[in-house]
């Protein structure tokens, strides 16, 4: 099958030989998110307690600042996924010129999100992070959504789309895996976050990403490109009308959405945990290193399960694995920080397996959308996704914020009080149980693309496309 459906038109290269799909696609898909992932997943495990803790930001302040600029975010990106939409590809394609646009912009930003001008008042250090953080924000969507976008001119194989999705989430841990690693132990000095730790670790973040960010435009090829010259001008509502007949990804949407707000609320609550319950910021480390570890072990598994059994059967396995032991620690509060982990990382091995397939089911979704419309809007449809995640974010970051405010945190104090603990080990252990049993139900009860579905919908878009 994955002969049939690489025989579509190629990139905007008239007698020049497109190379296959290889080694190198997956090696400059995983860069991409290798690069993202070096400012996002710092700025989600470490730019709260840089908040509270160096600016002296009250928590309920910064939940409501990320739940603004993840709104205005989530707006930023549908708005950038049409404009995307709306530009002729050119002869590097029609994605990748704005990762490499893009990216300079964006690193900067990030570096002076962790600059902390010293004397300035507490009115000024609110403001300074409203106005870094979300111009940070709106330079990832121009980046981030041009690279989502991409796997689904990349390959038209859903097998191999789950090997982008992999490597994708591969780059994502190798980042997670240097920066919850090596972080905490550059970040914290006595147990405490330092101010130009932070910005030496921004700099040196920013410079990885920049190199990521040309390594995944100089790998990735873009191969299916349909024909634009005799398409009518559809205006966005037409294109609403069509997404919202798109029952799959209206209910991936809402497992997406509701996956990103306990995703993000454990890497927010996880930094209180062990700083404050288990008085360890230094086991941060174990546990991301774990975290990568749990996803390295599981990938070489997943195109042969997805192969075998489809996406949606693998990703809602995993999400049941992780409900059930995050229940498990609820009930065992009495827990070394050690045993706490060792059993974290099966949960964490868990919705690992759940993000190595979750890109692979939005290029189904876009897929989907072509087979119903007859439009390829991949920027637009990868951008109501990228929405849903940021509303999730947003979410997550006021109920984040809220919820540690809510169990009685006190920013800058030496310990906090019996029942803030008992809270904050509540926050990282039974509401995530919840949450993800939530999701689990969500894609076996409602998400219709099974595997027999999703390779029929393949052959038959083939066949369009060639007609």
């Amino acid at each position: 099958m994955a002969q049939a459906l690489q025989k579509i038109e190629t990139p905007q290269s008239a007698g020049k030989t497109v190379r296959p799909f290889g080694v190198k696609d997956k090696l400059g898909y995983l860069f991409g998110d290798f690069g993202n992932d070096f400012f996002f997943i710092l700025a989600a495990s470490f730019l709260m307690v840089f908040y509270t803790d160096i600016f002296h930001i009250n928590p309920a302040h910064v939940g409501l600042l990320f739940t603004v600029a993840r709104l205005w975010d989530a707006f930023a990106d549908v708005t950038w996924g049409r404009f995307i939409d709306t530009r002729k590809a050119t002869a590097q394609g029609k994605f990748r010129p704005w990762i490499l646009r893009m990216s300079f912009p964006l690193v900067i930003m990030g570096i002076l999100m962790f600059v902390k001008i010293p004397g300035m008042s507490q009115g000024f250090y609110l403001a300074y992070a409203y106005v870094t953080y979300i111009v940070w924000g709106t330079l990832y969507s121009t980046v981030n959504i041009p690279y989502g976008s991409m796997a689904s001119v990349i390959t038209a194989d859903p097998i191999e789309r789950t090997a982008l999705s992999s490597w994708r989430t591969l780059g994502g841990q190798m980042a997670g895996l240097i920066i919850n690693v090596v972080g905490p132990i550059i970040l914290f000095v006595n147990n405490k976050p330092d101010a130009n730790r932070f910005i030496l670790a921004a700099l040196i973040f920013g410079g990885l990403a920049l190199a990521c960010y040309l390594a995944c435009y100089k790998l990735s090829v873009e191969r299916i490109v349909v024909d634009e010259s005799n398409k009518e001008k559809v205006n966005f509502a037409q294109t609403m009308k069509g997404l919202t007949k798109n029952k799959p990804l209206m209910v991936f949407l809402v497992a997406a959405l509701t996956f990103m707000i306990v995703f993000m609320l454990i890497g927010t609550v996880n930094v209180y945990l062990f700083k404050d319950y288990f008085t360890n910021a230094k086991a941060l480390s174990i546990v991301g290193l774990l975290q990568a570890v749990a996803v390295f072990i599981a990938m070489p598994f997943i195109q042969p399960l997805v192969k075998k059994y489809g996406k949606k059967e693998v990703a809602s396995g995993g999400l049941l694995v992780a409900a059930l032991v995050y229940g498990a620690l609820y009930f065992l509060p009495n827990l070394t920080a050690t045993q706490f982990i060792s059993i974290l990382t099966v949960a964490m091995f868990g919705y690992g397996v759940f993000n190595l397939v979750v890109w692979a089911f939005v290029t189904d979704v876009i897929d989907y959308h072509e087979y119903l419309t007859g439009l390829r809007e991949d920027g637009t449809v990868y951008s109501i996704y990228s929405m849903a995640r940021k509303i999730g974010q947003a979410v997550a970051g006021g109920v984040g914020g809220a919820a540690i405010a809510a169990v009685g945190y006190h920013a800058g104090a030496e310990t906090q009080s019996a029942d803030t603990l008992q809270g904050i080990h509540t926050l990282a252990t039974l509401v995530p149980a919840l949450t993800l049993g939530v999701v689990f139900l969500i894609i076996v009860f409602l998400y219709p693309l099974n595997k027999k579905r999703t390779t029929q919908l393949a052959m038959d878009l083939a066949v369009r496309r060639k007609a």
